[in-house]
């Protein structure tokens, strides 16, 4: 019989995880800021919105470390430690991944998207801002399931798995739209290459949130 979380545990790992997630979250909106200042090319914030991702990627790291390096050993967990850290992992990645695409647009001081791709880009921008701020929501669930280890409550959390599965599939195809676009429509081989790899780094956003669905899936699993 698995023994409540909430008696094993005084303060639960995934209170730091929650609050890791928020941060993810909190980063969603900076973030999308920042890219629809780049695609338009109408606002001169861009810096600003880069610094706030950076700043609040920091302030994730503190939390990381902190879950880390607060994890009693003698302490019995109902899930493997090593699980739980590839699960913090891979929602670390996602914040990773989300300065990569910011320092890759400062890399090229020509701003702005070619206009006969600005509608894609919008469209792949829409597709991985969905799982991201389903992270912090399954977190919360999975919390609730760990201390109750009700059924119903692991159905919950299992359903918000199959939707971030499902917005990374929606997130692929848009990726693969904006790709197919640019070889056909641009000339330029070197904004080839920049727009390619940045509908690519963008995508893997949505790839690693589906990626801590599945570590949080195995944490769940019976």
């Amino acid at each position: 019989m698995r023994i409540p979380f909430i008696s094993l545990f005084t303060t639960s790992p995934f209170d730091g995880l929650m609050k890791h997630a928020e941060k993810v979250k909190e980063c969603t909106w900076a973030f999308q800021q920042a890219i629809e200042c780049h695609i338009t090319d109408r606002c001169l914030t861009f810096e600003k919105f880069r610094e706030e991702v950076i700043q609040l990627e920091s302030e994730a790291d503190v939390i990381k470390r902190r879950i880390r390096g607060h994890l009693p050993k003698w302490t019995m967990l109902p899930v493997d430690k090593f699980q739980l850290f590839r699960y913090l992992r891979e929602q670390d990645h996602v914040l990773d991944s989300v300065e990569d695409v910011l320092d890759w647009i400062s890399y090229r001081s020509d701003p702005g998207i070619p206009k006969e791709l600005e509608k894609d880009f919008f469209l792949l921008l829409d597709s991985i801002i969905a799982p991201i701020e389903e992270l912090s929501k399954m977190v919360s669930e999975a919390r609730k399931y760990f201390r109750s280890y009700s059924e119903k409550q692991r159905f919950v959390v299992k359903k918000i798995i199959r939707s971030i599965r499902q917005q990374e599939h929606d997130a692929d195809t848009a990726e693969d739209i904006v790709k197919s676009k640019i070889f056909n429509l641009i000339k330029d081989p070197v904004t080839v290459f920049h727009m390619v790899r940045l509908a690519e780094t963008i995508g893997s956003i949505a790839d690693h949130a589906e990626n801590a669905g599945d570590m949080m899936r195995a944490m769940i699993a019976k």
